[in-house]
């Protein structure tokens, strides 16, 4: 097994742990999510996986929730006392939930990928 397939294990599964470790506290484990998108989308595409581009959008997802989130956080929030009307938490609420959920649903599935890929030696090429 090559060295790259290794690493793209470890890293998928790194990012698995870090969307899952977050998600106990989503405001103050914003970065921690961030971190294992970026983790799970890395080993998706060391591992060259079918579904790295998923792993690209969910990346992508999360950090516009979480610009968006310390954005308004530094702002003043949402609620009565801002000015600013709790339907504004959707520009954050959207992209970071969608965002987590095609993380978590892509580091899945292509950890099982990974781990039930066949040594490269051992696949017979396409007609033999």
């Amino acid at each position: 097994m090559s060295a790259r397939i290794r690493w793209s294990r470890w890293l998928v599964a790194a990012g698995l742990l870090g969307l899952l470790v977050g998600a106990l506290d989503p405001l103050e484990g914003s970065l921690v999510i961030l971190a294992g998108a970026a983790l799970a989308a890395l080993g998706a595409h060391l591992g060259r996986s079918r579904r790295r581009q998923y792993a690209s959008w969910s990346l992508v997802l999360v950090t516009t929730g979480v610009a968006a989130m310390w954005i308004a956080s530094a702002a003043g929030g949402f609620g009565p006392g801002t000015g600013r009307s709790p339907g504004w938490g959707a520009l954050v609420l959207l992209p970071y939930a969608a965002g987590w959920l095609l993380g978590l649903a892509v580091a899945v599935v292509t950890l099982i990928e990974l781990l039930t890929r066949r040594p490269q030696a051992d696949r017979a090429a396409p007609g033999e």
